[in-house]
């Protein structure tokens, strides 16, 4: 029996580890006299996606070249499924930078073309996936276009399908949704969802903590180049509490403007969000709006958001937030 315990052990502890696609040990990495990672830990599990998140200047493009083997750590440690390097795993990642980069003179379906057979596909192959791409991001009639006649967000699309059109393991999107309208983002959000399926792990880095919200499954939160939370979201906002009220009402809320369990309101009129300032006051709160005749006709708590989460986190350390959406 004991035997049979400690099999079962190992195979439940190897099962986890196998899930893994990526993991980063104690990662640093100094320009000058700049530190720009600070001791960064995290593990990223297949078919997830994972955000990495943070204000400009946190970190986060930095810890995607690393990752990449674009620039090296200073110490550290970065490996692929067990204990690959990722010179043995490039060839299976596939990464949307944030400064985009196509050869603007040639055409839509050229450079496609050519990048696929830069990533290892052969022509007749990566014909039918141009195809196949082209149609589903609405850009068929525009293969024979020059890149430098396309919109923004076009050539925001052409490289999105560059990035992942020789079937990546892991791809890797520095602030995707930059330069698309909302109806391209939402075609862009579908197809993330739509990759992750078929067995894609995405990491998605972005200063906008609302798209993350919608799509992530794991996040690692970064500020001055240091890990200020790391985990599953659900899990990270379960920690935070509900500190937050939504209420709809009819009238005024002059009466408890001034009451004590509220750190602060947005008043829209006939709608508010409201910050208490414990999870435990909302009970007296609501008693409160009852006693003072507020008209109300929905009372919500709710979990607060990762922008607020965010706040609270760089103040619990001593920091200033600066533009951070």
């Amino acid at each position: 029996m004991e035997n049979t315990a400690r099999v079962g052990t190992l195979s439940r502890s190897f099962e986890i580890k196998k899930m893994n696609l990526l993991q980063l040990e104690n990662v640093h990495k100094r320009f000058g006299d700049f530190t720009a990672v600070s001791d960064i830990s995290f593990s990223i599990e297949k078919g997830s996606i994972y955000g990495l998140l943070g204000p400009n200047g946190a970190g986060k493009t930095t810890t995607l070249r690393m990752i990449m083997d674009i620039i090296a750590p200073d110490a550290g440690s970065i490996t692929f499924s067990g204990n690959r390097q990722v010179q043995d795993f490039l060839d299976q990642i596939g990464y949307l930078p944030e400064e985009r980069g196509l050869y603007r003179k040639m055409k839509v379906r050229d450079v496609i073309l050519f990048i696929a057979e830069l990533k290892g596909l052969y022509k007749q192959q990566a014909l039918s996936e141009i195809e196949q791409w082209l149609e589903k991001m609405q850009l068929s009639e525009w293969e024979n276009k020059r890149i430098d006649e396309l919109s923004k967000g076009m050539a925001q699309k052409i490289q999105f399908i560059t990035t992942v059109i020789h079937k990546p393991e892991l791809i890797i999107l520095d602030e995707p949704f930059s330069g698309l309208d909302p109806i391209n983002m939402t075609l862009l959000k579908d197809l993330m969802l739509e990759l992750r399926e078929d067995g894609s792990t995405i990491i998605f880095s972005t200063h906008v903590m609302e798209q993350v919200e919608k799509l992530c499954d794991h996040i690692c939160l970064i500020h001055q180049g240091k890990v200020l939370l790391e985990g599953e979201l659900r899990a990270v906002k379960r920690g935070f509490g509900k500190n937050s009220v939504e209420i709809e009402y009819i009238g005024s809320l002059e009466p408890i403007r001034n009451s004590a369990c509220i750190q602060g309101i947005n008043d829209f009129g006939q709608y508010a969000e409201i910050k208490l300032k414990t999870p435990e006051d909302y009970r007296p709160f609501l008693q409160e709006l009852v006693e003072k005749g507020v008209d109300v006709t929905r009372f919500e708590l709710m979990e607060p958001t990762l922008h607020e989460i965010f706040v609270q986190s760089v103040e619990a350390h001593g920091g200033v937030v600066q533009d951070a959406e």
